[in-house]
């Protein structure tokens, strides 16, 4: 265990280990950080490095939940502004609801999680609210299926001929969607297009180890911090090892 994510220390702590044993690393799989792939390249000088495809797609996902957030903010202002139009006039203000019981205050910020999942793994009401949100919000929709197409090149693509010539398609949907956000992702993508396709290789991800570090930091989070490292990493070895 490595304190930190400086290059330069984790390069010293690696190149403990012989030359000869790092060389025989074929594959790491990695974020699109700079200095992670500066790490692989000083340290296993023949392994093929691989963008983790869920820190591709985390992106995509993280530009749709910013189009819903901006949306949601916009109706808190009108809500606000009605309240206070309301007050002025001595009235009580009621919100208006939505077919589903949702003002348009809730049916923004209870759609948060649905946009994470594929439309077959929706509820029955989460499919009523997807509704009600696409046909309100046709640029969140937009956004959404960007996700799901995204998100299909990896589970459906077999190989990295396909894969280029479908993102290069996804890309240009993009373009015609405008969306800046996704624009910026798509450059993303070109700049680092060669380990992203290297992952059709072999469908290597490291979901396991993000698996794992969040286990770290709920069972951290129990205690509030740690204070006695050398005991916290006997205990995560007694629990996890």
């Amino acid at each position: 265990m490595v304190k930190g994510t400086k290059a330069e220390t984790v390069i010293k702590i690696l190149h403990k280990i012989p030359l000869k044993q790092r060389k025989k690393v074929k594959e790491v799989t990695l974020d699109m950080a700079g200095n992670m792939g500066l790490i692989v390249k000083k340290s296993f000088p023949n392994a093929v490095q691989v963008i983790d495809r869920f820190h591709v797609q985390k992106l995509a996902l993280d530009a749709l939940q910013d189009i819903r957030i901006k949306h949601r903010w916009e109706a808190i202002d009108l809500e606000n502004d009605a309240i206070e139009n309301a007050r002025n006039k001595s009235l009580k203000h009621t919100p208006k609801q939505l077919s589903n019981g949702d003002t348009l205050k809730q049916l923004l910020a209870r759609s948060r999680y649905l946009l994470y999942k594929s439309s077959e793994k929706w509820t029955q009401n989460q499919a009523e609210r997807a509704k009600i949100l696409f046909e309100r919000y046709p640029d969140i929709e937009k956004a959404y299926k960007l996700c799901q197409n995204l998100s299909w090149i990896f589970n459906q693509t077999k190989n990295k001929t396909s894969a280029l010539i479908r993102l290069a398609k996804w890309d240009e949907k993009v373009r015609q969607a405008a969306f800046k956000s996704f624009n910026t992702i798509a450059r993303t993508i070109s700049i680092h297009y060669i380990n992203i396709l290297n992952y059709f290789d072999n469908r290597s991800t490291n979901a396991s180890a993000e698996s794992f570090n969040a286990k770290i930091k709920a069972f951290r989070a129990q205690f509030r911090g740690v204070k006695n490292i050398e005991f916290f990493l006997f205990r995560l070895t007694n629990i996890y090892a």
